[in-house]
């Protein structure tokens, strides 16, 4: 078994709309973003975090663990793709295209 294969490493992205037209809505965002962020998301654009992950165990407890401080309202996606299929996406800025600026690795320390 390859320990670091491309299909065996994954990345978990959250995409999320949520409400923000009170102040109590705007602390529920807020709080929302800080949790992801607390578990190692990355903001990727405004409103879709991701997070590598060394295997797709590794990513269950994490997309769980997003799971368990949802809020009540508005609208969340979770999607675990590969390393593999997060390498062939393709990013522009306008008509340009850019280079991905892979988020830095996570360390496993045994």
């Amino acid at each position: 078994m390859e320990r670091f294969s491309e299909y065996r490493i994954m990345w978990v992205l959250v995409f999320f709309d949520l409400p923000t037209e009170t102040k109590k809505e705007k602390k529920v965002y807020t709080d929302f973003r800080k949790r992801l962020q607390g578990d190692g998301f990355t903001m990727f654009q405004f409103s879709i975090y991701l997070r590598h992950c060394p295997s797709r165990e590794n990513a269950d407890v994490h997309i769980k663990r997003v799971k368990s401080f949802l809020p009540d309202k508005g609208h969340i996606g979770i999607l675990c793709i590969t390393d593999k299929q997060f390498g062939n996406m393709e990013l522009f800025f306008g008509k340009k295209e850019a280079n991905p600026s892979t988020p830095g690795q996570q360390l496993e320390l045994f």
